[in-house]
């Protein structure tokens, strides 16, 4: 069964679109990823595209639902949210005025992550943020 086995593990969490749901995610996130040095960061993205998803998308409808997948290799983690679209506009990050409540999500996302992609449009969107741990030895944040 090894030889059918890849390096990369991945999980998939599908979220009812209720706030309850992000809270959920983030300690799933945090119980797969224990002890990875990008943990933190990878919990707090989760957070941030979860929220994202149920508040600018028909995944926070009554009827809503989002898909969270994490793919975990020795180095990397791949943290995806699929949403149900219904929001016809690009996604993109904002400039929040500094009284703002929201509005930061996406550029705290783009910060922490090496890399962000964005596919799909208004019928739902992927969301994907890899974070790479350092190489060096001793070193806890990604």
């Amino acid at each position: 069964m090894d030889e059918y086995m890849s390096a990369p593990r991945v999980w998939g969490l599908m979220c009812p679109g209720s706030r309850e749901e992000v809270t959920r995610a983030r300690r799933w996130t945090r119980d797969i990823l224990s002890n990875h040095p990008c943990a933190d960061d990878a919990e707090l993205i989760v957070s941030e595209l979860g929220s994202n998803a149920l508040t600018h998308t028909a995944s926070g409808s009554s009827y809503g639902t989002f898909q969270l997948t994490l793919s975990l290799s020795p180095r990397t983690v791949a943290i995806s949210v699929t949403d149900e679209g219904g929001h016809p506009e690009e996604v993109s990050p904002t400039e929040a005025d500094a009284d703002d409540t929201h509005g930061r999500g996406l550029t705290i996302v783009m910060a922490l992550a090496r890399r962000l992609d964005i596919t799909g449009g208004q019928y739902g969107r992927t969301v994907t943020a890899q974070l790479v741990a350092p190489e060096q030895a001793g070193v806890t944040t990604c």
